[in-house]
């Protein structure tokens, strides 16, 4: 990390709400969470006045199971946030140049502005037929994030492969991929040692509060961010309850299939004046541009109503967007019900 990067980089804002008042809509955050999971956690705070195997292997076990690969291949961390940043940090140097999709997480121009480093701006619908020539790396986050589009993972491992080409490490964020039936990138084999892969346990299994994900790598990377981990990244608690959530595969199964009803029904119920992406993720990114009713309006009548929708104008090249979950049944139809009434008082 760049010193002096890091007195003028400054935080950026994301979805969720620390009030349990409201119903939150505005993060991509699952509303169950796997059965077991309150009696892990109490059994594991009986074992934290010791320090945890600094090698975490049934977390590693578990998570390559659930990705794909070798569990020497991953890197335990506390968030897929963090693994983002060991990432970027392993391979972006001062003065760097690094491919980074818009509309996107906006953390990933942070990190590599910390890092000294300048983000070059692509279309994320545009990423694949970028020239990675000249840039140490290309991020990209699949599904992606408000958008919801999921690249294909044939066009990504080819794009990576051409990334290769040019020396280029290839980050690939699948925060969201849990939910959806697609390849991790993690399990390509034989194993591109220019892609590196950034996975979170907080969403697919409801536990935002918990910190626990991994990063997957090959070769020189997967000794670089393993070398610069913190030791003992994960607390007892995360680790314990990260393995029970990635082995339970019935959990996984059964949240894709009500994540893709529900988005398939709040798609068909939403009001026409809300111009709905099509999307593979638990979230919906709609546009207001083409309705009478502002954004603000929007937020603030939803607020009153009790719910958090997520401001997505703060997404670099939005500007009359909100984005909402994908919940469950009862509280999608809350959310239907609300909007209507915020749209026929204008």
């Amino acid at each position: 990390m760049d010193p002096d990067a890091t007195a003028s980089v400054g935080r950026v804002p994301h979805g969720s709400s620390d009030d349990f008042e409201l119903l939150d809509f505005s993060a991509n955050v699952n509303p169950r969470v796997p059965e077991g999971v309150r009696e892990v956690y109490s059994d594991a705070l009986d074992r934290v006045r010791r320090y945890p195997n600094d090698e975490y292997p049934e977390y590693r076990n578990a998570a390559a199971a659930h990705v794909g690969c070798e569990p020497s291949q991953v890197i335990p961390t506390p968030g897929g946030l963090a693994a983002l940043r060991l990432a970027i940090e392993a391979v972006v140097h001062k003065n760097d140049s690094v491919l980074v999709p818009y509309p996107s997480f906006s953390e990933y121009a942070r990190e590599v502005r910390l890092q000294g480093a300048t983000p070059e701006f692509v279309p994320q619908d545009a990423l694949c037929e970028a020239d990675p020539a000249g840039h140490a790396l290309a991020i990209c986050c699949t599904p992606n994030n408000p958008t919801g589009n999921a690249y294909d993972v044939a066009e990504l491992r080819a794009f990576a492969r051409r990334c290769a080409e040019s020396d280029t490490v290839v980050l690939v964020d699948e925060a969201f991929l849990g939910f959806t039936d697609c390849e991790s990138l993690a399990a390509t084999v034989p194993p591109l040692e220019n892609i590196i892969v950034a996975r979170s346990l907080t969403k697919l299994f409801g536990l935002p509060g918990l910190r626990a994900g991994f990063a997957v790598a090959t070769g020189e990377y997967q000794r670089r961010i393993e070398n610069t981990r913190r030791a003992w990244a994960l607390g007892t608690p995360a680790a314990r309850v990260g393995t029970h959530c990635l082995r339970d595969r019935e959990f996984v199964r059964e949240t894709r299939s009500r994540v893709r009803e529900e988005r398939a029904r709040l798609i068909e119920r939403l009001p026409d004046a809300l111009d709905v992406s099509p999307s593979e993720a638990p979230f919906l990114c709609c546009d207001l541009a083409e309705s009478d009713l502002e954004a603000d309006h929007l937020l603030d009548a939803a607020r009153e109503q009790g719910l958090a929708l997520r401001d997505a104008r703060t997404f670099r090249g939005l500007d009359s967007h909100i984005r909402v979950a994908v919940r469950t049944p009862e509280e999608n139809d809350r959310l239907l019900a609300v909007l209507e009434e915020a749209l026929a008082d204008g």
